[in-house]
């Protein structure tokens, strides 16, 4: 740690000593851990699934068939488990099958080659961006008493790691937060528009990735579509769940085109401006819901939650939140294959 460097040098102030002591507690605790579900992780999954069960009842009732799927990640399997075990104690009787295949890998984590390295080459994008947005280095006269010593042996490498640990530690039941007292709000917004502009380039519609990335989804999308249509067919209610990665879901956003996130974007900044930001689409146990109805025409409705929030689908409303399914089936399916 580069912490380490100025304590042997008798140069930590206060704050400093506490933040090392924090940082080593985090090591242990983390160790052999990285990407892992957290403990908050898995009570949010179990929240999600209670409230899925108790909001819409006779979709979890015993004569319902639910189907979660999840990637080989473990943190996914562990979600899965968790959003089921809170479903299960809403709806005890409801019929549950779970499953975590790599003959599923292909939609629910779809690796698109050619995207990636389109994305890559935006790199210069970002690194300009991330240029104008650096942190300056003032945090370290908080940590460290010798300015010079700081700079030249504990700055280089330092950030954004020492940001992201301890932003991450509200993850994470017993570890303190520190964030505030290390950092000033400026710095943390700094430090997170970096991060951010990285998700920027990940999901957005734009020419500084060649419009690819929001279709890197569109199997996903595929068989969302194919899923709901065995279901409509279906004499029973059925509900159908994926548990995967942030990385997929912040694109699945913008392919779906969810409250106008899926506009072309020029640029890191006009994203940003627009309400593309991390913690909005993509925070911890971050999902899409989709609920469909019959209403009394025999129509198929749609309503679709980002979040647990209600949202805007490229379509005109039949009410409110509420859309014609037949209508968004087209034009999904349209845009999906006109990619292919």
């Amino acid at each position: 740690m580069n912490l380490e460097k100025a304590e042997r040098a008798g140069m930590l102030t206060p704050l400093g000593k506490e933040t090392l002591e924090e940082l080593r507690k985090i090591e242990i605790a983390s160790r052999g851990r990285l990407g892992e579900l957290s403990d908050k992780g898995a009570l949010q999954h179990q929240g999600i699934g209670r409230r899925m069960a108790s909001n819409y009842p006779t979709l979890f009732s015993d004569s319902s068939q639910v189907d979660a799927k999840a990637t080989v990640v473990i943190r996914c399997i562990l979600s899965m488990l968790n959003g089921l075990q809170g479903i299960r104690e809403e709806a005890p009787d409801v019929k549950i099958k779970s499953d975590a295949s790599y003959a599923d890998m292909h939609f629910m984590n779809y690796d698109d080659k050619p995207a990636w390295v389109i994305k890559d080459k935006s790199n210069p994008t970002l690194r300009e961006y991330c240029k104008n947005h650096a942190v300056p280095n003032d945090y370290l006269s908080r940590l460290v008493t010798d300015t010079q010593f700081a700079l030249d042996s504990v700055a280089p490498g330092l950030m954004p790691q020492l940001y992201w640990i301890l932003a991450n530690t509200q993850g994470h039941s017993g570890q303190k937060w520190m964030l505030d007292k290390v950092f000033t709000v400026d710095e943390v917004r700094e430090a997170w528009r970096c991060d951010n502009a990285g998700w920027v380039l990940h999901s957005i519609d734009t020419p500084l990735t060649e419009r690819r990335m929001p279709y890197t989804q569109r199997k996903l999308l595929k068989n969302i579509i194919e899923s709901t249509d065995t279901a409509i067919m279906s004499p029973r209610p059925s509900v159908n769940l994926r548990y995967g990665h942030d990385g997929i879901l912040i694109n699945f956003i913008t392919l779906m085109e969810i409250n106008d996130f899926g506009k072309e974007f020029t640029s890191i900044e006009e994203a940003e401006a627009a309400g593309v930001r991390s913690y909005d689409l993509i925070p911890m146990a971050g999902n899409i819901q989709l609920i469909f109805y019959r209403n009394n025409d025999n129509d198929v409705l749609v309503k679709c939650l980002l979040n647990e929030e209600e949202v805007r689908l490229p379509a005109d409303p039949v009410s409110g939140p509420y859309y014609r399914w037949s209508d968004l089936r087209d034009y999904y399916l349209q845009k999906a294959n006109k990619y292919d």
